[in-house]
């Protein structure tokens, strides 16, 4: 495949904040064509109407699904709710490739899905074929997928810092505890009384507690890397930013196992992977470090428990947790490098 072809592509959702970070990346991007903005409730305004950073970018406006011409169409990228994608996209045309960035075709049993998500899947048929879209882990897959499902932020700063030492055998599983924090755009642009600037400045709080969704995507990736059932422990915070996700994972270390192993697996796990760093022995891992960026970094310390050790992981949750490994995944999906329109360096301070 040539670095010259043009794909046209569709956005689903283009009015949220994972659809307009999808358009800032992909209006750079050299084998991108934005031919259709999907956002139903701002059908027929200009989208700089709804983003103004827009203005300079001369893009199609803002339309309903059944206004586009899917001819005119050759992937789709969806940044729709969580159990109003599965729907909507089971109406695409099949030569349209999905880059979905909901939570809809993430999680392989569709009786856990309707436990967490409270609804029956109603495309059970196109679920069978959506390939799990963390790309670090998934590639092969993902380069010949019609239908790509991607991690949620939390999961993929999760499984980034521990899929490798689950895989390797290098940790306990029964006793894996997360604690995890969050940015306010986590939960979407829609109005909540929790998320407003009154409510969720100057303080911090859990949310979730026991109860989140991603808990199952979680173990799902660690039992089929570990090759038996795991238990998480994973509590969400929010924080009073708009941006920025960072997990603290403590992990029981396997007998003879120490933090410095679980370093020198993650180095070689990640070696041909350019947008994971595990950074230096006593660096801290921190939020504005990966700021704006398709970069995840990850550190690892020795606990003063004995047998225990602490992985800390970190990613902008709107870019690679979401509209950044989109487009990583369209990357693979059409043969082009991986970091094509995903080099910006973090945005500091």
């Amino acid at each position: 495949m040539t670095s010259k072809q043009t794909f046209r592509a569709a956005v689903l959702g283009a009015s949220g904040y994972t659809g307009a970070d999808l358009i800032r990346l992909a209006a750079r991007h050299p084998n991108i064509e934005i031919t259709a903005l999907i956002a139903k409730s701002h059908a027929g305004q200009p989208l700089a109407k709804v983003f103004p950073h827009f203005e300079s970018l001369g893009l199609p406006n803002l339309v309903t699904a059944e206004e586009v011409d899917w001819d005119t169409v050759d992937v789709a990228f969806c940044g729709l709710p969580h159990s109003t994608a599965h729907s909507e996209i089971a109406k695409l045309p099949a030569r349209v490739k999905v880059v979905d960035m909901s939570a809809d075709f993430r999680l392989r049993d569709l009786v856990t899905y309707a436990e967490w998500y409270g609804g029956e899947h109603t495309a059970p048929e196109l679920h069978r074929h959506a390939v799990y879209g963390l790309t670090e882990h998934y590639r092969e897959a993902i380069a010949t997928a019609r239908l790509v499902a991607c991690p949620g932020c939390y999961p993929t700063a999760v499984l980034l810092a521990l899929l490798p030492l689950a895989k390797g055998g290098l940790i306990g599983l029964d006793s894996i505890i997360v604690d995890a924090k969050s940015g306010v755009s986590g939960a979407g642009r829609s109005l909540k009384q929790n998320i407003l600037f009154s409510e969720a400045g100057e303080g911090l709080s859990p949310y979730g507690v026991g109860t989140h969704r991603h808990v199952p995507e979680i173990e799902q990736e660690l039992a089929a890397a570990a090759g038996q059932d795991v238990r998480v422990n994973f509590t969400p915070h929010l924080v009073p930013m708009t941006r920025g996700e960072l997990c603290t994972c403590y992990v029981p270390l396997a007998d003879g196992v120490s933090a410095d192993d679980l370093r020198t697996a993650l180095t070689e796990a990640y070696t041909s992977s350019p947008f994971v760093r595990i950074v230096e022995k006593g660096a801290i891992p921190a939020t504005q470090h990966v700021r704006g960026s398709n970069y995840c970094h990850i550190g690892v310390f020795a606990d003063r428990i004995p047998g225990r050790a602490t992985v800390i992981s970190t990613i902008d949750n709107l870019v690679k947790g979401s509209a950044g490994q989109a487009l990583q995944n369209f990357n693979v999906m059409h043969g082009l490098d991986e970091r094509t329109a995903l080099e910006q360096l973090p945005l500091f301070p």
